[in-house]
């Protein structure tokens, strides 16, 4: 899913599951290379976890208010909070762990 200053608070915040965030851009290799990961991962997580990405250029309120210094980073919220944060692009078995230990209530 991709996010805008327009739903994040509906769509992140408010969310009843837990939301993986990409804030990314497009001029960003590593960024480009996260998308069929996150597409695969949105697919097998469908229901249980949101998966979305958040243009920084197109909203650079939402990445000022998350203090987004690089791209990619990764927040995972849980109950419209922040209970992960990283810089850098993930394997599929990095981003996964991060799931499944959000999923377990370990995060």
């Amino acid at each position: 899913m991709r996010l805008t200053a327009k739903n994040f608070e509906k769509e992140v915040l408010m969310s009843d599951k837990p939301v993986l965030v990409e804030f990314w851009a497009s001029w960003c290799p590593p960024c480009k290379m996260m998308e069929p990961i996150l597409h695969k991962l949105e697919m097998e997580y469908e229901g249980k976890v949101k998966i979305c990405t958040i243009n920084v250029d197109l909203n650079p309120k939402i990445a000022a208010k998350f203090k987004i210094m690089g791209v990619p980073t990764f927040i995972l919220f849980k109950d419209g909070r922040e209970v992960y944060r990283d810089v850098a692009a993930k394997s599929e078995e990095q981003l996964r762990e991060i799931i499944e230990n959000t999923l377990k209530g370990k995060l």
